[in-house]
């Protein structure tokens, strides 16, 4: 009998500038996957909640490799929420791609390949999703990745400061703040983070500057 092909839902696989985190600025391929088990209330890729097509992960590591790319960023959605994700990781690290994964962290991300960077997501209380974060994925980052939390409010950045202190995170984990596009002016959230002494790095989406809303950037 055939080996059953694995395959994924993918909803695009596209070419551009890393928007967010350490690798802002680099060309990449981004492979957006189908699915979300959340719904955040500032969430910008609803469009991947639903639809999408099936493509085997041989094709999919074939598409990415035309680009000519090195960086390649797995992202949604949820990648997670399709457990086949994990093999599409380490067939893209096996092909020698330099992989990050962008992930809510309410999915357990302690199975995913060590050679994947692992850009994980705190929902915070503005984003109507906090009761999903999954705590227990903290132990399993290491220093190579990073920890995300966006950021809607006040609220919302006095949340991120308790939390940051309560689980000592900026010793071990780079931190990233970002202000939700549209509607927590950046300057108000760089002005809280230099008084309060905060060691994080704060991050606007480059993306969004550079092209807006337009979906494949």
């Amino acid at each position: 009998m055939p080996r059953h092909r694995e395959r994924l839902r993918i909803t695009e696989i596209f070419h551009s500038l890393q928007g967010e985190a350490r690798d802002v600025g680099r060309p990449t391929v981004f492979v957006r996957l189908t699915g979300c088990p959340l719904r955040c209330v500032w969430c910008d890729t609803e469009y991947a909640f639903h639809g999408g097509s099936w493509r085997d992960l041989s094709d999919i590591v074939e598409e990415v490799a035309k680009y000519q790319t090195r960086h390649v960023c797995v992202t949604g959605g949820e990648p997670l929420a399709q457990k086949r994700c994990l093999s599409l990781l380490r067939q893209l690290c096996d092909a020698g791609f330099e992989v990050s994964l962008e992930t809510s962290g309410a999915v357990d991300v302690s199975d995913v390949d060590a050679r994947v960077v692992k850009v994980m997501d705190l929902k915070a209380p503005g984003s109507g999703e906090q009761q999903r974060n999954l705590w227990s994925n903290l132990a399993a980052l290491t220093l190579q990745d990073q920890i995300k939390i966006v950021l809607a409010d006040r609220a919302d950045y006095e949340w991120a400061r308790d939390v940051i202190a309560k689980h000592d995170l900026a010793p071990r984990h780079e931190v990233l703040l970002s202000p939700v596009h549209g509607k927590l002016a950046p300057r108000d959230l760089a002005e809280w983070i230099l008084a309060d002494r905060l060691p994080v790095r704060m991050q606007l989406q480059m993306h969004k500057l550079l092209w807006g809303e337009e979906p494949g950037h």
